[in-house]
């Protein structure tokens, strides 16, 4: 994949590229949406999820979607189109989760040899979550007393970030305050701004804001991982064209399931 500025663009390499296979050529056989809600053990906080999913061949692609924004008549309508359809006419969360199935389909995780496999083992809910974000947080090279703006607040991320030393600027469209009763802003600048560090969730590719946050963090040359459940093989492909590592987690996520289960770990200095 070429170096891409902008999701926009990373869109039109695909819809033009020459393949093979060209998204024209491959069907999505089910669109679905996935909503659950999740409150883990000693938090009051309840995270309620909604997901729209394209499989696609041997492959899903995923992206987070806000209340409203999809609907289940959506995600039947779509079931049986072709992908270049999906890219270029459907809700942007759809579109991402449709380039999501291309990159995956095209080139899956675990067939790159610049992704670190890491395995969660088994457990529950609250032990899964722990070691996915202690892996998550330890993509992050920095000096104790560092600030590290988090996009997507999930409390063991901010429990591993606090536990590296880090001081956690959390900023969240749905949530207040962490689990510890820190405030939580819902204005993104106010985080970015200070940060030596970004960390986001994959979840900005869906909702508008990740070109933003690559803009910003290329300016002031701070580093930027991602942590993606949703769209995690369309993040993959701006490794060295603004995110700086990466942690990918393709579908059935580590919340579905108490078996060991894999994410895949990439640093933009040892990705092609």
């Amino acid at each position: 994949m070429a170096e891409t500025a902008t999701l926009d663009a990373l869109f039109t390499e695909v819809l033009d590229g020459s393949g093979p296979p060209r998204p024209s050529e491959l069907i999505a056989t089910s669109v679905f949406w996935i909503q659950h809600g999740t409150r883990l053990a000693g938090s009051t906080t309840v995270y309620r999820n909604r997901y729209v999913l394209v499989r696609v061949g041997q492959s899903y692609g995923a992206c987070a979607f806000e209340a409203g924004e999809l609907d289940p008549d959506t995600c039947s309508g779509a079931s049986g189109s072709d992908l270049a359809t999906l890219l270029r006419a459907a809700p942007l969360p759809l579109r991402v989760a449709a380039l999501d199935a291309y990159l995956t389909e095209t080139e899956h995780h675990r067939d790159r040899p610049d992704a670190e496999a890491v395995t969660l083992p088994a457990g529950t809910p609250e032990q899964r979550a722990r070691s996915r974000d202690e892996a998550i947080a330890g993509l992050l090279e920095l000096a104790p007393g560092s600030r590290v703006a988090l996009i997507g607040v999930v409390t063991p991320l901010v429990v591993a970030l606090r536990e590296r030393g880090c001081v956690c600027l959390p900023c969240d469209y749905n949530l207040d305050a962490t689990a510890d009763g820190g405030l939580v802003t819902s204005v993104m600048s106010e985080v970015l701004e200070p940060a030596d560090a970004v960390v986001a969730t994959g979840m900005t590719l869906g909702n508008g804001t990740f070109d933003g946050i690559l803009r910003h963090c290329g300016k002031r040359n701070v580093p930027l991982i991602v942590y993606a459940q949703s769209g995690s093989a369309v993040a993959r492909a701006f490794l060295g064209s603004g995110v700086t590592a990466l942690s990918a987690e393709p579908f059935p996520f580590s919340q579905f399931d108490s078996n060991p289960t894999t994410l895949y770990r990439y640093r933009a200095a040892h990705s092609s």
